[in-house]
């Protein structure tokens, strides 16, 4: 293990048992925003929701919406910006800065305002009309991150309208096209034309991480300090094709389905990162019998193989330890009376940190099995490199859950699933995935169907985003 990794390891240790001393407190109802503030959350999520920004019709008019509701809010105009590139006209960003003393540099928060698509005859509710339901929000985008770009952007009215003068600014991006199938990073975008908008000390990414309840009982807040790197391959298959009453054995459609059936049956090695092994170390505090030994046993030197058999059986956990590649579109053939010539399918993985996605590539090549399948690069990866455990975010995190939550875990936490805090990452900033709007971990509703959050949930983590941002910049 380098000094570096060696270090890292020893601050996370430290964090966790600096939580395990922490002494326990009697439970009570979490804090909640005045009711001034709950109103005009709801009221501006209710606008985000209703706004379709899908990848075909980008993010300017939302970005344009959140603009003006922060100006109505108080803040100067000159502080409140609405970027779009000029190749990008439906790309639209809007920062906005709460300025400070300048005792030190400053926040950075992000969030895309973009989502993914949703077809209303799949849902039972309007995917882009907030719904409310026996206690529960229904839109596309309520918990993926329309929820919490509302939280971002409401807790910085109230620090505004409170007149609240922190040491260093806090700089809030509201950006484009993070969600599968764009063309077009905002963040990226920002970095490369903008930089001086947006530089800080450190990013808080309310995206990619977990906030995780289970059979209703809240479990912890991970604090997003890696994420697994997004590559997206294509395979396909050709054959000279013909009239379907003369079936030939080159059929490019069964080609495609054998390599996918064997692609289905091959898990990748088991890859155990510091943060991973973090992760299951503190996790063990939350389970007991053979979950927890099971974890416990992960985090050790030399796991057992039937820990992480067991553990490579959920998915909860499977997704952590190892590389995943999964199907995800496949398309063949051009009528119902002729052979295919053509077939297709897209490959979706996301790689360990530090696992070479060329490397995926050659293994993805032998589980195929087939020379005459043609494997590409589809969407070619992001590098996201790990950043170091930060006491002072680790902590700061600590407390505010401490103060609403009593004895909920806060851990290291590496995401599955791609942010963009890899593009503010590969540009020198330290960067922490940090959400308090908890989802139930059984039942994940991003990208799914009928998403949801939770109304308690939501209004709670109004607070927990305003006192977080209040303590992290100081000053008042």
């Amino acid at each position: 293990m380098s000094k570096r990794n060696c270090s890292r390891a020893g601050a996370v240790a430290g964090i966790l048992l600096a939580l395990a001393a922490a002494p326990a407190r009697p439970q009570s109802a979490p804090p909640v925003p005045p009711p001034a503030y709950r109103v005009l959350a709801r009221d501006i999520l209710a606008q985000l929701i209703g706004i379709n920004s899908t990848h075909a019709y980008g993010s300017t008019v939302a970005a344009q919406a959140l603009a003006a509701r922060l100006i109505a809010g108080g803040f100067a105009p000159a502080d409140v910006q609405v970027l779009v590139p000029a190749d990008h006209p439906l790309k639209g960003n809007v920062v906005v800065r709460l300025r400070g003393t300048g005792k030190g540099r400053p926040i950075l928060y992000i969030g895309h305002l973009d989502v993914v698509e949703a077809r209303a005859e799949d849902w039972t509710y309007d995917p882009f009309h907030l719904t409310e339901k026996d206690g529960w929000l229904y839109g596309r985008g309520t918990i993926d991150m329309k929820g919490q770009d509302t939280a971002v952007a409401v807790s910085l009215i109230r620090l505004e309208q409170e007149g609240f003068k922190p040491d260093r600014d806090i700089i809030a991006a509201f950006t484009a096209d993070e969600e599968a199938g764009g063309d077009f990073s905002g963040i990226d975008w920002l970095l490369k034309t903008h930089r001086d908008l947006i530089d800080a000390a450190l990013v808080i990414n309310p995206d990619g991480t977990d906030a995780a309840v289970k059979n209703g009982r809240k479990l912890y807040i991970g604090v997003q300090t890696a994420e697994k790197i997004y590559v997206t391959y294509q395979i396909e298959a050709t054959d000279k094709g013909g009239h379907s009453s003369r079936p030939t054995t080159g059929n490019p459609i069964y080609r495609i389905a054998r390599a996918l059936g064997r692609l289905e049956a091959h898990p990748f090695d088991v890859h155990l990162t510091d943060t991973t092994r973090a992760y299951f170390r503190a996790r063990a505090a939350l389970e007991t019998g053979q979950a927890r030994a099971d974890m416990l046993d992960a985090a050790s030197a030399n796991p057992s193989p039937g820990a992480l058999q067991r553990l490579s059986s959920q998915v909860e956990t499977n997704v952590l330890m190892r590389t995943t590649c999964v199907a995800t579109v496949i398309d063949g053939g051009q009528g119902e009376s002729a052979l295919p010539e053509r077939a297709k399918a897209i490959i979706q993985c996301r790689v360990i940190p530090g696992e070479a996605p060329a490397d995926i590539q050659s293994a993805l090549n032998a589980v195929i099995a087939d020379p005459s399948i043609r494997l590409t690069v589809f969407t070619p990866e992001t590098p996201s490199p790990e950043s170091p455990p930060s006491k002072e975010v680790i902590a700061a995190v600590q407390k505010v859950a401490d103060g609403m939550w009593p004895n909920l875990v806060v851990l290291p936490y590496m995401s599955a699933g791609a942010s963009d805090s890899a593009f503010t990452r590969s540009a020198g900033i330290p960067s922490y995935g940090v959400d308090g709007n908890f989802s139930d971990i059984d039942d994940p509703r991003a990208h799914g169907r009928d998403e949801r959050t939770n109304i308690e949930s939501f209004n709670e983590d109004l607070e927990f985003t305003y006192r977080l941002m209040k303590l992290l910049a100081g000053g008042g």
